[in-house]
């Protein structure tokens, strides 16, 4: 039985492997969205939006349940407005990204879809920036799931002017209540009704505007990556009692429930991040198996806890694998034979390389 210390280890590795560090401005995807709406993608300036703030030209009238004001994790004043920032970007399916409390869901998603609806061209433009229809908006927010950030977030944000939605870099405070597709992508901002992107990035110091947050560190933002796979359920940290709850995507929290194989650690945000103190958290080196061509002497293995042969958690635990690196195929696997001049005994049997143990897929 691997001990818990080890256990965090591999969690903390699982959830932070997928994370890419960027010294991150503003977005580098051009002026346009999908649609060909201009905007201020390419901007030199990342907004900074408070909870509660709407920010400008909102689409609606906030639909955003009362949300826990979140703990501050940083001085306010630890770095100047200006500073280069690093950007983690963290899967979609990371647990804990997101929060809420149990049964209660974060946005009124009936009430976004009729304030869209009461004013033909900014649903319009709300469809033109999410990539759908307009006759689309009800079943597409339907789709979506309510939420709570659990740490301050950069997405591409649009607010709406002169008929159309225009596109700029924006920090989100955590607790910021948002809508989630089934990659755990955020899509919409409860408190304006924005329609989101993910995230632009560009090298070099971005110009902080707006109003800075007890607890803002530019140095710990997230930006969200879409999952490795459409899910059906998310799960999400219990703002209440600091336990699990798995929401069914698309559900706004009649369904919520305890997940029958939750993750084991308790919800932390430090997991979504390296730590300074210890910048890989990183295992001592284990021994690792000698050339499978060598000859190999009997060996007594003794008491201890067996070693994997890379050090990654065996296949069976469906929690302690690099969810966050979706696109990353795993190493090919080699098998180097024997050397011809130095055969096997009779009475040994064939050897086969142990390579389930090492490689995780």
């Amino acid at each position: 039985m691997r001990s818990p210390r080890r256990i965090r280890r591999t969690a903390l590795a699982a959830l932070s492997a997928g994370v890419l560090l960027a010294v991150a401005g503003c977005a580098e995807g051009g002026d346009r969205t999908a649609k060909g709406t201009t905007g201020t993608a390419e901007a030199k300036d990342v907004l900074l939006q408070p909870l509660a703030s709407p920010g400008p030209g909102p689409f609606t009238a906030s639909t955003a349940r009362a949300p826990a004001s979140p703990a501050p994790s940083a001085t306010p004043d630890s770095a100047p407005p200006s500073a280069t920032r690093t950007v983690h970007r963290v899967s979609g399916a990371a647990p804990g990204l997101y929060s809420g409390s149990r049964s209660v869901a974060a946005c009124d998603v009936e009430r976004q879809t009729r304030l869209l609806a009461d004013d033909k061209d900014k649903g319009r433009a709300f469809a033109e920036a999410s990539d759908i229809e307009a006759v689309q908006i009800p079943g597409y927010l339907k789709s979506l799931t309510p939420v709570v950030l659990s740490v301050d977030t950069q997405v591409t944000n649009h607010g709406y002017g002169g008929g159309s939605a225009t596109a700029f870099q924006a920090v989100l405070q955590a607790g910021t209540a948002v809508l989630v597709d089934g990659r755990g992508m955020p899509r919409v901002r409860c408190a304006c009704g924005n329609p989101l992107k993910p995230a632009g990035t560009a090298d070099g110091k971005a110009a902080h505007r707006g109003e800075r947050w007890p607890g803002y560190d530019p140095a710990r933002v997230a930006a969200v990556d879409p999952g490795p796979r459409a899910a059906t359920s998310l799960i999400i940290a219990d703002t209440d009692d600091n336990t699990w709850i798995q929401r069914t995507v698309g559900d706004s929290g009649g369904r919520d429930r305890t997940p029958d194989d939750p993750p084991p650690f308790e919800p932390d945000v430090e997991l979504l991040f390296p730590s300074p103190g210890r910048p890989t958290e990183s295992a001592p080196p284990e021994p690792t198996p000698s050339d499978p061509s060598a000859p190999r002497e009997p060996t007594d293995p003794g008491p201890g806890e067996p070693s994997d042969d890379s050090g990654d958690p065996p296949p069976g635990d469906p929690w302690e694998f690099e969810e966050g690196v979706p696109d990353v195929a795993p190493e090919p696997t080699q098998v180097f034979p024997a050397e011809p001049d130095e055969p096997a005994a009779p009475d040994e049997e064939p050897m086969e390389a142990g390579l389930g143990d090492g490689f995780t897929g």
